[in-house]
């Protein structure tokens, strides 16, 4: 498989709200040398982690130990910028398996779904719901449903709805990338091309 299956994440989360936030800013240029998925996760955030000697800096929520999780949560418009897929790979590599935001840039969120991210579009009143919550409780848990599509609010139960292309839900369940896809349809491929006259 490419990545691990995703169906319901249940976890507290990071929060991060911060708007316009660039794939630049996710995962500087000078560190896209590699071709390879692994590594870029000790390079997320990489300017806004640590100061220019390598030492944390302490006010980056990254660097927060009351906050942790398998979610992150970010401002409006996440993932601008270039259509880098690095981006994508540094967010999994450090162990976020979802992001929630009120709105994505459409190449990082088509992205994120190919490497097994989920991303998690809600309203902005919901947004805004989810940061209180987790600036009331720093552990406040959020459960994401991927076949039903749902993301709630474990302490208020509050939920709401969001959408997600078929294709790419079919594949993140199973823990598909394209070629897995294609695998796992090999006996359909066979018996469709033995049917078809030469």
């Amino acid at each position: 498989m490419a990545y691990d299956k995703f169906t319901v994440l249940k976890s507290s989360a990071v929060p991060m709200p911060i708007e316009n936030v660039d794939t630049d800013q996710i995962i500087p240029a000078r560190f896209l040398k590699a071709t390879e998925r692994t590594g870029f996760g000790d390079n997320l955030f990489r300017d806004w982690r640590y100061n220019g000697d390598g030492t944390p800096k302490a006010d980056f929520v990254l660097n927060n130990p009351i906050y942790s999780g398998s979610i992150l949560v970010g401002g409006k418009n996440f993932g601008s910028g270039s259509s880098r897929e690095h981006a994508a790979w540094a967010i999994y590599d450090y162990g976020f398996r979802c992001v929630v935001s009120s709105f994505f840039a459409d190449i990082f969120k088509n992205n994120s779904l190919n490497v097994g991210i989920l991303p998690v579009q809600v309203s902005p009143e919901f947004l805004d719901k989810i940061f209180q919550a987790i600036e009331a409780d720093p552990k406040a848990e959020l459960e994401v449903n991927l076949p039903e599509q749902t993301i709630t609010i474990v302490a208020t139960g509050e939920q709401e709805t969001f959408a997600i292309n078929g294709y790419k839900k079919h594949n993140m369940i199973n823990g598909y990338d394209d070629i897995d896809y294609l695998q796992a349809m090999k006996e359909d491929i066979k018996v469709f091309e033995e049917a078809r006259p030469f």
